[in-house]
């Protein structure tokens, strides 16, 4: 019996002992996890503000960037934005309402407020805006178009104050490898500047009409939607050519753009203000530009029609003639060189007679059933 009390006493005071041992463990812990005094003050101090990075000296502009530089500030004033407007009647309240179609660029050409765009800008339009480079804008009417070498221009009643033309350079000296400036406005984002180099010249490309545009510049300067109408300048900050087109799968630049050469615009232009059309040299035919010459095997332009008083007219040419009773066609006069250059299509001979103004004499070589012959043809301008 006393052995029991004393393994009891024995035990508790065991169990006495942990306890002690336990609550002392646990109150070193939590002593250890409060703060002592010092450091509940430094954890109540705030925290310095980040310091900024140095910002490195930073030298001149390079010649180049400070060229590029002028250039922009040059001629960003001479670069407006384009709206062209569709205006519909409002059957309730018999109001024109004009809704915004299509954007692009364009640049003032004199201080009278002419402005020089491409034609597609504001192809089947009702009517235009022109936002100047201060952002105000004014309604403007249309002077005259070019389509077969995609010019339009337009005008607007302007201050002459905010008017700046930009100065007209000359694209038949150009050579692969010249620096190029585009400005426009790509995608509604007015006054881009983007650079590059002329990387191809005497380029042909199609107008809207099919007919060709000759001596096209080729350059890798960004050009997007939006971009055409506006300049293409040279090194000197002058025209060189109107942004056109680009040549993309995907609609978007792949640094392959096509500008009309300024040499096409500075005669275009002046007439579109003078006239509001362009004098058109032809020989006064109308020929065929679909299959029929190729499904008759002809090799050469089918004269369809002479227009009477003409130069083909007085030259005598003759065009095909159709039986009307058994519809058989009988072929003319078939034009198959023209200054001893082949014309084996119609865009041949377009790209010949372009080369000429009114009034020059140019060699036309036809054939026929009854052989070849070459005549002196004066052309003479076409009608609208």
């Amino acid at each position: 019996m006393l052995i029991a009390v004393v393994l009891v006493s024995v035990f508790c005071a065991v169990l006495s002992l942990g306890a002690v041992g336990f609550m002392g463990w646990l109150n070193r812990s939590t002593l250890q996890a409060q703060p002592t005094p010092t450091e509940t003050v430094a954890s109540t101090t705030a925290t310095p503000p980040p310091v900024p990075a140095t910002v490195a000296a930073r030298g001149n502009l390079s010649s180049s960037e400070q060229t590029t530089v002028s250039i922009f500030r040059n001629a960003a004033p001479s670069v407006v934005y384009i709206t062209k407007l569709s205006v519909r009647r409002d059957p309730f309240r018999r109001n024109a309402l004009a809704i915004p179609q299509g954007t692009g660029s364009g640049f003032i050409w004199d201080d009278q407020g002419h402005i020089v765009t491409n034609f597609h800008v504001i192809q089947g339009g009702d009517a235009a805006q022109v936002t100047l480079s201060d952002q105000s804008t004014y309604n403007a009417t249309l002077v005259g178009v070019y389509p077969d070498k995609d010019i339009a221009v337009l005008k607007v009643e302007a201050p002459t104050g905010k008017l700046q033309p930009l100065p007209i350079g000359a694209s038949e000296d150009l050579t692969v490898g010249q620096h190029v400036f585009a400005i426009g406005n790509p995608f509604g984002l007015d006054h881009t500047l983007s650079t590059g180099v002329v990387s191809g010249i005497g380029r042909e490309i199609q107008s809207v009409t099919g007919r060709p545009i000759q001596g096209v510049i080729q350059t890798d300067a960004a050009i997007n939607p939006g971009n055409s109408g506006g300049p293409l300048l040279d090194s000197a900050g002058r025209l060189i050519g109107v942004n056109t087109m680009i040549y993309s799968p995907s609609g978007a630049s792949a640094g392959i753009g096509f500008a009309v050469p300024v040499d096409i615009v500075r005669v275009t232009v002046p007439q579109l203000i003078a006239h509001g059309k362009v004098q058109r040299p032809g020989l006064g035919i109308q020929i065929d530009e679909g299959n029929l010459a190729r499904r008759a095997g002809v090799k050469g332009v089918l004269i369809l029609g002479v227009i009477q008083g003409s130069g083909a007219e007085k030259a005598g040419l003759q065009p095909a003639t159709q039986d009307s009773r058994t519809g058989r066609i009988s072929l003319g006069d078939i034009i198959i060189a023209i200054d001893e250059q082949p014309t084996p299509t119609p865009t041949d001979l377009f790209r010949a007679v372009d080369a000429h103004n009114v009034g020059d004499t140019i060699q036309v070589t036809v054939r026929n059933t009854e052989g070849t012959r070459t005549l002196p043809i004066q052309l003479t301008a076409l009608p609208d």
